[in-house]
């Protein structure tokens, strides 16, 4: 969802898709992550906002890069939130220079 239309809702296939992980393991990490709570419709579609992406995109921070198990990370969101936070945005921008590089790296290559 690089350049989002900028939708109120979006839905789980969405979510999981841009964030890389399954349908299954965002349902999990709802029952684990008492913040991360979308809304749902009438016959339960789920329904993730911006704020829900972001605070999945932490979890996902915490559980998959930095190898927190799900209590850690849990403990982690609830005593240190903007540290958590933080660091998300760090790592993104970390893989964003290192994308640009490997980018760089290539055009580099082509050129010799």
């Amino acid at each position: 969802m690089e350049e989002k239309s900028r939708k109120l809702y979006y839905s789980i296939k969405e979510v999981a898709q841009e964030i890389g992980v399954s349908e299954s393991l965002l349902r999990y990490w709802e029952t684990e992550f008492p913040h991360l709570r979308p809304k749902t419709t009438g016959n339960r579609v789920r329904q993730y906002t911006e704020k829900d992406i972001e605070q999945i995109k932490v979890i996902y921070n915490l559980v998959k890069v930095r190898g927190f198990k799900i209590a850690a990370a849990r403990k982690m969101l609830q005593e240190n939130r903007s540290g958590a936070d933080k660091s998300q945005k760090v790592m993104e921008s970390l893989i964003s220079v290192r994308d640009q590089l490997k980018e760089l790296k290539g055009i580099i290559d082509s050129l010799v």
